[in-house]
């Protein structure tokens, strides 16, 4: 599993607060062994990056509902780009959101 730290990771790679949120939701929910705050923004959750399967991105977005108030759906025709990385997931969150 290929996880860019803090150390390593450029500038456009750093956390906002709403993806250390999500970051902690997905290693909560997945009892992942890393630190939130270890998670790319950019990396893939897909294979390469943090190694997300099917079974797992379902678990995320039951997480995601319940937490947020957002429903992803499987047959969304978007869900490549929406899991493509915890950025595209987290600005899909904000933008779905209820206020």
């Amino acid at each position: 599993m290929s996880i860019v730290t803090s150390e390593t990771a450029p500038h456009t790679d750093a956390l906002t607060t709403e993806e250390l949120e999500l970051a902690r939701l997905i290693v909560t929910t997945l009892s992942m062994d890393i630190e939130p705050e270890q998670v790319s923004a950019t990396a893939p959750l897909y294979g390469e990056g943090l190694g997300l399967d099917s079974i797992d991105v379902l678990e995320i977005a039951l997480a995601i509902s319940k937490a947020y108030g957002v429903k992803l759906r499987s047959d969304d025709k978007k869900n490549s780009k929406i899991f493509s990385s915890l950025r595209s997931l987290s600005q899909h969150i904000q933008a779905q959101r209820t206020p």
